[in-house]
């Protein structure tokens, strides 16, 4: 299935290479969200380009939080069978966990943190494993389902992290006054 949005045909990434994306992800995220322009402060990164929009900051610490939640789940559905797989929906953690006052540099390192030890649950995953399923709101995720989506989660993000900048920088320079 590929995503309309970002283009990543997630259902065909193979599990070896997910797990080389997801261990990729502390580095590719650090970028955006520790090197400002010149003038630039951390608010940046907490502005919202539009009101239903996240900023680069929720998007991150989402992503942070989505990686820690899965390799979670990955240790439930090999230890048990068919469980139910918990928690809020993301529009209640952003909020629940007050994602736009946390800071940046903190949220990064514990994405790569996360991302590791994600990669690492995905590692050690027996061959007899990736077909275990876990259900979240009465739909089954496989192992090997979850792996994907970690992979499409980091990458659809790291663009809406992108667009949510150029869309914040955009707007700073619109409502600056003339320079002489």
């Amino acid at each position: 299935m590929t995503c309309a949005e970002c283009g990543l045909d997630y259902e065909a990434i193979p599990a070896d290479e997910a797990i080389v994306a997801i261990r990729g992800f502390g580095r590719r995220y650090r970028a955006p969200l520790t090197r400002l322009l010149r003038g630039e402060d951390e608010s940046v990164l907490r502005a919202r380009p539009a009101p239903e929009t996240w900023s680069a900051l929720e998007y991150a610490a989402h992503v942070r939080d989505v990686f820690a939640k899965y390799a979670g789940w990955v240790s439930l559905i090999l230890a048990e069978d068919g469980p139910v797989l918990e928690g809020l929906t993301p529009d209640e953690e952003v909020v629940a966990l007050a994602y736009n006052t946390q800071v940046p540099a903190t949220v990064v390192a514990e994405l790569a943190d996360r991302a590791e030890s994600l990669a690492s649950a995905f590692e050690a995953v027996p061959a007899d494993g990736w077909q275990r399923v876990g259900t979240r709101r009465g739909r089954e995720f496989s192992v090997e389902i979850l792996a994907r989506r970690a992979v499409h989660e980091g990458s659809h993000h790291l663009l809406d992290i992108g667009r949510g900048l150029r869309a914040v920088r955009d707007e700073a320079r619109a409502q600056a006054p003339p320079t002489s």
